[in-house]
């Protein structure tokens, strides 16, 4: 009594895994299938299976959710290329990108890791320096706007879909 001391717990990683929480989603999968609007001018659009899809003129972004007429989420799709044509472009993409932003579900889906933006060899007539500096100001001038780096085309569709999917989800056990 009266004398403090210092107690020492060991954990395993057996004893971790045995303890550890078990965490559910908060959005539980909806039964209903959702629809997806692709952008009349989109060339070569991503695939969305077991959802329904349809070509429509979007007033900005590639895909959309919809609930009826309602836009719910919006996704804009930038290949490597893309993006670097946008950086000749800059005040033209802040506006877009602005525009994007004042949808409460929005992202900026760009199909290359960040690393690419920095490697010389990928950035052709750009430096890997400039397009640092273009992309920390696209962060710096759009602070709640999600930009979202993806490895390639296929890991940027799958991204766009679970995003669709759980913003859907969760808006439909919201509504219950």
């Amino acid at each position: 009594p009266n004398e403090s001391y210092e107690q020492i717990f060991w954990l395993t990683q057996r004893s971790m895994m045995q303890h550890r929480p078990a965490y559910k989603l908060v959005a539980y999968p909806s039964h209903t299938t959702f629809i997806v609007h692709i952008d009349s001018n989109e060339r070569y659009p991503w695939r969305f299976p077991k959802v329904i899809t349809e070509r429509a003129p979007l007033p900005i972004g590639d895909y959309a959710l919809m609930d009826g007429d309602n836009i719910i989420a919006l996704v804009e799709r930038k290949t490597p290329d893309n993006l670097l044509a946008d950086f000749d472009m800059m005040p033209v993409l802040h506006e877009k990108l602005a525009e994007l932003a004042t949808y409460q579900n929005h992202a900026l889906v760009i199909e290359a890791p960040y690393a690419d933006f920095l490697n010389a060899a990928k950035i052709h007539h750009y430096t890997p320096r400039f397009c640092a500096r273009a992309i920390g100001e696209l962060y710096a001038l759009h602070p709640n706007l999600r930009i979202i780096f993806c490895s390639n085309r296929k890991v940027a569709n799958e991204w766009t879909r679970h995003y669709f999917s759980a913003v859907w989800n969760l808006r439909q056990s919201l509504e219950r």
